[in-house]
């Protein structure tokens, strides 16, 4: 996302409070993460199916989750922020089964993939990259693109700068890049939403703040703002572990100091790849009228907007979440064959 440059960026004492956080300590707490690391805990759960493995790109080692017929055609499903591949584990099985060839990567920079160290690397341009290369990984011209939070964006950027790649666009919970520059400019409501942006772009000081007390404060910013009992000990139990790999909360949250600092414009505003917004309407984080406005970049778009979800609305609503996007895909994918790169 693209967050304009603030002269005075809040002090280590504001973090939590810009998170609306009180760092309390609790029982859970006490517990820690000593030994999360150590564990193992990216085997799939029951009702995921598939398997995981590791792909390279650019000469990067990418890890995924691989499920469905390796004939059907390819879906790539990108997570946001704080999460990995895990938080499209509801959507894996049903897209799966639909027929199609689905892959969750974990993205730059977070759980088991390439963590490059400059903050650079995490540029808007390079994100994409990540994915285009992931699509000729599997031998495609083509995908159909599903992205939440961040993962959203990198797809709508997808969609603007290398549109014969994107066979469809299905974005949850992130605005079009246009549309979020345009709103933080002119509105300090929304403005405010996103202060916590701010807050991480300042060095070491959101890392320690987040790892205390046992990664308290993105889990008590989760919890409180998703709807009551869509994340539970083990989804946490599993994150942790993620967060606690070598680096790795520091490269995650080198996406919002790289774009921060670049501030990235797409070239052209247009969007020409059919497009699906699906937008949890209970959102403490991003404005709705953001998801009504994005459609108005897209030449072919609509919107699945769901009343009762917030941000986290693959967690929320899963299964509604899963019938918006195999209606976006068009029916089930092995009824089309793959459209695979020429020999």
């Amino acid at each position: 996302m693209r967050f304009p440059p603030t002269a005075h960026p809040p002090s280590s004492d504001t973090l939590s409070l810009l998170l609306g956080v009180q760092p309390a300590v609790t029982t859970d707490d006490r517990h820690g993460a000593a030994g999360h690391a150590g564990r193992e805990t990216d085997d799939l759960p029951a009702g995921v199916p598939g398997e995981t493995r590791y792909r390279t790109v650019d000469g990067r080692q990418f890890h995924v989750v691989e499920a469905g017929p390796e004939g059907g055609e390819l879906v790539v499903m990108l997570h946001g922020f704080p999460e990995f591949w895990y938080g499209w584990r509801d959507q894996i099985a049903p897209v799966a089964e639909a027929g199609y060839r689905v892959v969750v990567p974990d993205q730059r920079g977070y759980n088991r993939s390439a963590k490059p160290d400059r903050v650079s690397d995490y540029r808007i341009d390079q994100l994409a990259a990540d994915v285009i290369g992931l699509i000729d990984a599997y031998d495609h011209e083509t995908a159909a693109v599903v992205g939440h939070d961040w993962g959203g964006v990198v797809g709508w950027w997808l969609a603007l700068h290398h549109p014969s790649r994107v066979r469809r666009l299905v974005v949850a919970n992130a605005p079009h890049p246009t549309v979020i520059r345009q709103t933080l400019r002119r509105d300090p409501t929304q403005l405010a939403r996103t202060s916590y942006a701010f807050a991480f772009q300042l060095p070491v000081v959101p890392e320690r703040v987040s790892r205390a007390f046992g990664w308290r404060l993105p889990r008590t910013m989760m919890r409180r703002t998703a709807m009551p009992g869509s994340f539970d000990r083990e989804d946490f139990r599993r994150y942790r572990a993620a967060w606690e790999r070598d680096g790795a909360f520091t490269t995650m949250l080198h996406w919002y100091r790289a774009n921060g600092r670049s501030r990235p414009e797409p070239s052209t505003d247009r969007v020409d790849v059919p497009t699906r917004v699906v937008w949890g309407a209970g959102d403490q984080f991003l404005e709705s009228r953001m998801a009504h406005d994005s459609l108005d970049y897209c030449t072919d778009g609509r919107i699945t907007r769901l009343e009762e979800a917030t941000h986290w609305l693959q967690h929320d609503v899963p299964v509604k979440v899963a019938d918006a996007i195999l209606d976006e895909l068009g029916g089930p994918g092995g009824s089309r064959r793959a459209r695979q790169r020429p020999d």
